[in-house]
C-alpha cells in the first residue's frame, strides 16, 4: 500500500524524531544514569517528562501567539510566499 505524505508532514516527523533523540538522549539519559535505586530513576523519569511536557506546552502556546498577534505565518519562511 502506498501512502501520499505531503513535505511538511516529513519535516515535521524528522524534527519530532531529532527532537525527541535530544531529548532522550541529553535530558532522560543523564537524569536516570544519575540515580541508582529504581524509585529514584522512576522519579528522574518522571520529572524529565514533565520538564518536555513544559516545553512543548510553551512552544505551542508561543506558537499561537504569535499566530494571534501576526494573523500570519506567510513572512515566517521565505519560500512560502503566496
Amino acid at each position: 500500500m502506498i501512502f501520499a505524505v505531503s513535505e511538511n508532514a516529513m519535516l515535521f516527523g524528522a524534527a519530532t524524531v531529532v527532537s525527541l533523540a535530544a531529548f532522550v538522549g541529553l535530558i532522560l539519559v543523564p537524569a536516570m544514569g544519575s540515580y541508582g535505586r529504581w524509585h529514584e530513576k522512576l522519579a528522574a523519569g518522571f520529572l524529565s517528562l514533565f520538564i518536555l511536557g513544559t516545553l512543548v506546552t510553551i512552544g505551542v502556546l508561543a506558537g499561537i501567539y504569535y499566530v494571534f498577534v501576526t494573523h500570519d505565518i506567510i513572512d515566517v519562511f521565505p519560500w512560502s510566499s503566496g
